[in-house]
């Protein structure tokens, strides 16, 4: 695997692509915007999403699908979870049988409450699939600095190649064979990490973030177990570890839209004008959703979908919350 394909020119593509080159790999980058290939290609740089860093000269970027499938032994899917589906679709009729796709989305798709390996499976049926999460901010991966990640693949002969061919002195990939505990981490962190920036724009102090924290996880591993998933998954990189640095750092996008809405801002007036997604905001109501399919409780998650899909404030929000029974942990 020594030529590393990349679907998605944003920053966390991107910064995969420093990473790949890090490691020795080629990188060729499939983006969607023109000015992206171009910025990338002419002047190695990407200013729309990661401004003001310099990239390696040998990445590369295309607009041809069929061009990044023919020229990577392994592709790693980086498009916002929404769009996951429409974009694989561009692919499909280029993907080789036997060409890897590793997910690197987090998200649940709206409508089906598909995880993003359900929808990988049914738009490259057959295809060998893996998935990549865990705590990683884009500009500090594409700086080199360390970083740890889950790389969780249910074929045991896949997963260790993916490891070795993805992994480098600063970047390392802890192997997992659940898939489903890792995407569920992955999604719901960022519904909680709104509320933690609510908790934060409201004063309501470090308590209060610690406790929605550690609740929020217990949310996160009943969605997994509801789903096949393992507990222990989620105590690890894709879920614990992830859910730290989303809900505690105003580099999260998450966070800092909740930080926003505590501080009484209108999401509307949040959104507009960011080149970037904040995917708990779209994840809010298919989480929810999905728990009352399985019926379990996220009264977190409820919260978070209540405050940006249903027009509830935030101190009602936070009131619902407090005003919940005691129970054991």
């Amino acid at each position: 695997m020594e030529r590393i394909g990349i679907i998605g020119g944003g920053a966390w593509g991107t910064a995969l692509a420093q990473t790949a080159r890090r490691g020795g790999r080629t990188a060729l980058l499939w983006a969607r915007e023109p000015e992206v290939v171009e910025a990338i290609n002419a002047r190695h740089e990407n200013p729309l999403f990661l401004p003001g860093l310099a990239l390696d000269p040998a990445i590369a970027a295309t607009a041809d699908p069929a061009r990044l499938v023919r020229e990577s032994d392994a592709v790693l899917a980086v498009a916002p979870s929404q769009f996951l589906r429409p974009t694989l679709s561009l692919f499909a009729p280029h993907w080789p049988a036997d060409l890897p796709l590793v997910i690197c989305a987090k998200g649940i798709e709206n409508g089906t409450l598909a995880l993003m390996t359900e929808v990988a499976e049914q738009t490259l049926p057959g295809r060998p699939i893996a998935v990549l999460s865990g705590p990683t901010f884009a500009a500090e991966v594409a700086r080199g600095l360390p970083t740890a990640v889950t790389l969780a693949c249910k074929d045991a002969a896949l997963g260790p190649k993916l490891v070795a061919a993805l992994g480098t002195r600063s970047f390392r990939p802890y192997l997992s064979d659940d898939p489903v505990g890792a995407e569920v981490g992955g999604a719901v962190k960022n519904v909680l990490a709104i509320a933690c920036g609510i908790v934060a724009g409201k004063g309501l102090g470090d308590n209060a973030r610690a406790a929605l924290i550690t609740r929020g996880l217990a949310e996160i591993v009943r969605l997994a177990l509801a789903r096949g998933g393992r507990a222990e998954t989620l105590m690890g990189l894709s879920g614990l570890g992830d859910l730290i640095l989303t809900a505690t750092s105003t580099q999260s996008r998450n966070f800092s839209v909740g930080l926003a809405l505590g501080q009484g801002r209108p999401l509307a007036d949040i959104l507009s004008g960011k080149s970037s997604v904040a995917e708990g905001v779209f994840s809010a109501g298919a989480t929810v959703a999905l728990a009352q399919r399985h019926g379990i409780e996220m009264p977190i998650a409820q919260a978070v979908d209540a405050v940006v899909n249903r027009g509830a404030g935030t101190e009602a929000a936070i009131e619902t919350l407090l005003a919940r029974p005691f129970r054991s942990e």
